[in-house]
């Protein structure tokens, strides 16, 4: 199965899966994965590393911005097959090995069903592994507050509010910013195109989601790498406060 990669900046790829995003930052032969997908998407997360030229043998370690299902879906498969390690917040961490669960449940699902793309989105979700358990068993906080030393020298941005421990990653030297779910460009339950917050359901905390986007509004870059959505590009602080407008 081909992968829908694209080239952002040098080393840094946006690869788009069946409706999630991840990134793949590159230094030589070592791989830094940020979020892997659904569980189904798996033939899709490999297939994108073989079109950066690399393997999942060389994937340093694996940064998850929130443990939802559908970024943390192949996490525990790449640590226990291949023994690369998983970073978290360390709020975030409990979550990953699901002593919780922050997510959006079936009920609030129905109950939103009449919303436009809200039912072909969960079924989707449902065929892709969206309700499967997926702990990490042994899931870290990052080893450093940033910039990691790992491949794209990633720093980690604590964004909570989509769930408690959500983290962003600036890239400096790329000049871009990684968001995972706290700032994105699209999704299949929204009509809106471009800068904006998720639907309120998928929030843990929609006012602290909201607060968060002041925390993007401080980062330098031209370049966001969204969760769901495709690529924006100009300045992250204007696309921050556009998704303010919007929120309110």
């Amino acid at each position: 199965m081909r992968a829908d990669v694209q080239q952002v900046a040098d080393g840094t790829y946006l690869v788009h899966g069946s409706n999630t995003n991840w990134v793949i930052l590159t230094e030589g032969d070592a791989v830094t994965l940020i979020d892997t997908g659904y569980p189904g998407d798996r033939p899709r997360l490999l297939a994108s590393l073989s079109e950066v030229g690399s393997a999942p043998e060389a994937v340093e370690a694996v940064l998850i911005t929130h443990a939802h299902t559908d970024h943390l879906g192949n996490a525990e498969y790449l640590r226990t097959t291949y023994g690369t390690p998983i970073y978290l917040h360390e709020a975030e961490v409990p979550h990953a090995r699901r002593d919780f669960l922050h997510q959006v449940n079936v009920g609030t699902v129905l109950r939103n069903g009449w919303r436009p793309g809200v039912l072909p989105w969960a079924i989707h979700a449902i065929r892709s592994g969206g309700t499967a358990h997926v702990p990490v068993t042994s899931p870290e906080a990052f080893p450093s507050a940033g910039p990691l030393d790992l491949p794209g020298r990633p720093v980690p941005v604590h964004t909570p509010g989509h769930t408690d421990g959500h983290c962003a990653f600036h890239l400096p030297e790329a000049g871009a910013v990684i968001a995972g779910d706290a700032l994105v460009s699209g999704h299949p339950t929204s009509r809106v195109k471009g800068p904006q917050l998720l639907p309120d359901m998928f929030h843990h905390e929609r006012t602290r989601a909201v607060a968060s986007l002041a925390v993007f509004e401080g980062l330098k870059g031209d370049v966001l790498l969204p969760g769901h959505g495709p690529l924006h590009r100009g300045p992250v602080r204007e696309a921050a406060l556009q998704a303010r407008e919007r929120a309110v």
